[in-house]
């Protein structure tokens, strides 16, 4: 296929912030018990690394993606590259764990640009029989930055340190900010004229904070009493969008839409119970089996490698086989992979954490892509974008709470203070909990995927 220059840089754009969110998403699990050893903090600050990052994404990633609308796709992905490559490199020079949290939290403002406009960007230079081809390009580099980040990120952590990690990226990034604002011609203003609905993001953006930071302090009532503010808030969120002329987050689809509303709840549901397996099993790796972060990056590649050779499969059967089937099914299989790890200890073999990861792999493949296609084929054309846009935060979100879950059973049984060295067998319990949680997840994820009912271009 013969294309422009300006379709070639844009598709070299977009490939850069596809991969440069989960790459580091990925690649820092491995740094992090490298990252406790040298500020010496606990295990609930060391899920704030990851969360941190997270946070922003979820709250911004749809109003970025409106803003971007209205003002120009281009414009917003320019400031997101300078924003997360500058916040990467202060990452990478913190003095402590405080000034990281802070650089974490606008990093991920960072990516939540670049992510919200990089496949914008590609479907507004593309025509639409050329943008199936640069769209499946774009989903496998999405795949590569899953799959390079655990090993990457060992071998860099192991040889140069964590900071490296964070180093690593702002090449990238200065070549994508080169890329963008000398080589991509062009500008993309969809909603010229349309108004920011302010009120409701400062609403969405406040309670999604008051649910993750409660989450962090239960038992404690203050923490029990900011969680529930938080879901006082989201539901006053939803009450608000539905009656605003130009929302946020358009409800209606959800209201309208079976099909939209429970696949989405799907998407939730599987990656609240599947994001954080990564945070864990790094931390096992490195804490209680004593392997080195390169090795310990080499086991959890297993996962995003299955995925990688089975998503687009799993896409294709879902253009014959209701999406449904396929997505419950693949529900089933993460339920399976999970159960072993319910039994983590510290003589367990590695034969055994390697199996329920590729069983993990096999099973988030065979949701991922027949969801997706589900969401986008029970909306109309002139949706696309907002489903797609509303797709990635459930998917965002789900990461936040499986992150918040995490350390909700943290603060529960190990405390504020307790470290993994000091107390692995804390550890051990907290990590079994969580997995045992997670597998419920996915059970009660089969039955809400299996209630969508069918697409209905299948008949």
């Amino acid at each position: 296929m013969l294309i422009d220059k300006n379709k070639k840089v844009a598709l070299i754009v977009a490939a850069f912030a596809s991969f440069l969110t989960p790459f580091m998403s990925s690649s820092i699990n491995i740094a992090l018990p490298s990252i406790g050893e040298e500020f010496l903090i606990d295990a609930i600050l060391l899920g704030w690394i990851t969360t941190s990052f997270i946070l922003p994404a979820v709250i911004f990633l749809v109003p970025f993606g409106k803003i971007s609308d209205i003002y120009g796709r281009k414009l917003i992905f320019i400031y997101g590259i300078l924003i997360f490559t500058f916040f990467s490199f202060l990452c990478a020079i913190s003095t402590s764990v405080l000034p990281l949290l802070l650089f974490r939290f606008f990093q991920g403002v960072g990516s939540a640009m670049i992510f919200s406009t990089g496949v914008a960007i590609l479907t507004s230079v593309f025509s639409p029989g050329e943008r199936g081809w640069a769209l499946g390009i774009n989903i496998t580099i999405v795949y590569l930055g899953l799959s390079l980040g655990p090993v990457l990120g060992g071998v860099l952590t192991q040889n140069f340190g964590w900071r490296s990690i964070f180093i690593f990226i702002v090449p990238f990034g200065l070549l994508s900010f080169y890329l963008v604002f000398c080589q991509l011609k062009g500008e993309w203003i969809e909603a010229d004229g349309e108004n920011l609905d302010v009120i409701g993001l400062l609403i969405y953006c406040i309670s999604l904070l008051l649910i993750v930071y409660g989450l962090t302090l239960i038992p404690e009532l203050f923490g029990i009493c900011l969680f529930f503010a938080g879901i006082l808030g989201i539901l006053f969120f939803i009450r608000w969008e539905m009656r605003v002329e130009t929302p946020v987050l358009n409800m209606k689809l959800f209201i309208n839409n079976r099909v939209f509303a429970f696949s989405n709840l799907a998407a939730l549901i599987n990656y609240s119970a599947t994001f954080a397996i990564g945070f864990l099993l790094s931390l096992y790796l490195q804490y209680i089996k004593d392997l080195s972060p390169q090795t310990a990056g080499l086991i959890l590649m297993s996962q995003p490698i299955v995925m990688v050779f089975f998503s687009p499969l799993a896409g294709k059967l879902s253009d014959r086989i209701q999406p449904r089937v396929l997505s419950s099914a693949g529900m089933a299989v993460l339920a399976v992979g999970l159960v072993p790890l319910i039994f983590l200890n510290a003589q367990t073999s590695m034969f055994f954490v390697v199996f329920s990861l590729l069983v993990i792999g096999f099973g988030f493949a065979l949701f991922v892509s027949p969801n997706t296609n589900a969401v986008m084929n029970s909306v109309e054309k002139k949706y696309f974008g907002v489903a797609s846009a509303i797709l990635s935060t459930m998917r965002k979100m789900g990461q936040l709470f499986s992150m918040g879950i995490v350390m909700l059973i943290f603060n529960i049984v190990m405390g504020k203070t307790s470290t993994i060295p000091q107390s692995p067998h804390l550890f051990l319990f907290s990590i079994k909990i969580t997995f045992l949680l997670f597998t419920i997840f996915c059970i009660c994820g089969i039955f809400t995927s299996l209630a969508r009912g069918n697409v209905g271009r299948y008949g």
